[in-house]
């Protein structure tokens, strides 16, 4: 009898350090997954309304080009080197971190 008084105290607390194994699992998962994808995900969202045709932008496949005009959700990507070759993509298509590095790059040369 006494034994299974032992058992079911222990099944009571272990109820509570589960849920707060779980509420801690939550807590890093939102710390270092969620808020940092949603504020890299803010970031990008401003750069693609903060741009202005004239800036230098490379888009998620890798085209480098000169934004020449800028429509709702298109751009107009001027690619050709002393040539008028032009592409229209969308704006969601440009990459920051890849136009950051491209513009750091120029900058050291």
């Amino acid at each position: 009898m006494q034994f299974n008084t032992i058992l079911l105290q222990a099944s009571g607390n272990a109820g509570l350090i589960n849920m707060l194994f779980l509420g801690g699992m939550f807590v890093v998962l939102y710390f270092f997954i969620i808020r940092p994808q949603a504020k890299k995900q803010r970031e990008q969202s401003k750069f693609v309304t903060d741009m202005k045709e004239g800036d230098r932008v490379v888009t998620s496949s890798g085209i480098q080009g000169k934004i020449s005009r800028i429509e709702k959700d298109f751009i107009t990507l001027d690619i050709g080197a002393g040539t008028k070759t032009t592409i229209r993509i969308l704006k969601s298509s440009i990459s920051k971190e890849l136009t950051d590095s491209v513009v750091k790059e120029e900058a050291s040369q």
